[in-house]
């Protein structure tokens, strides 16, 4: 395997950890959980630095590494939900974000070209506590803490930011159309 697939390689094993946490929450191992979300995250950071670092960047990769993100926060937040420990409508209402920020690209990118998506800072901000809730969740469950008391106002802060962050998309697609175009580069033949 070449060097430069590293990145690429560390985000394809990331998405193969998704049925492996869905079945440790399945089996309410959440010692386990844990750790493999932790492990998913540690690699989510490794391959970002890695491409970054030696200039790995590929096509590839910029589609495998937020699908490899989005596929393990979704399996998270599903089974936490099946098993009553996040609210069924805080679920709906991040994969509806989801479903609003890929159905907008496509739509966008179908009528003006491709697109470079970069995520917005409150975006940023609501990946940041998606995670940090999930990590809550299954450190209350494994470990006894946080205490429970914690976990509520990170749902509500969840939620604000997951609406805000799809508002903020749609506003940008919608109103500001404030996105950069990607120039097919000509050939010097």
């Amino acid at each position: 395997m070449s060097l430069s697939l590293l990145p690429n390689f560390i985000s394809a094993c990331r998405i193969a950890l998704s049925p492996v946490l869905i079945f440790l929450l399945h089996e309410r191992d959440y010692r386990m959980a844990l750790i493999v979300f932790l492990v998913a995250g540690i690699s989510d950071a490794l391959d970002g630095f890695i491409a970054r670092r030696w200039g790995f960047m590929s096509r590839t990769g910029a589609i495998l590494d937020p699908l490899a993100d989005k596929l393990l926060l979704v399996s998270a937040y599903v089974m936490l939900a099946f098993l009553d420990h996040l609210p069924f409508w805080l679920v709906l209402v991040v994969a509806s974000r989801d479903a609003l920020i890929v159905g907008g690209y496509l739509g966008y990118t179908s009528m003006y070209g491709p697109v470079h998506m970069r995520p917005s800072l409150m975006s940023k901000l609501n990946t940041l506590l998606q995670i940090t809730l999930v990590l809550a969740v299954l450190a209350a469950e494994a470990l006894a803490w946080p205490p429970a008391g914690w976990i509520s106002p990170l749902v509500w802060a969840v939620l604000a930011t997951t609406v805000a962050s799809g508002l903020h998309y749609l506003w940008i697609w919608a109103v500001r159309k404030d996105i950069e175009h990607v120039h097919a580069e000509k050939r010097h033949d």
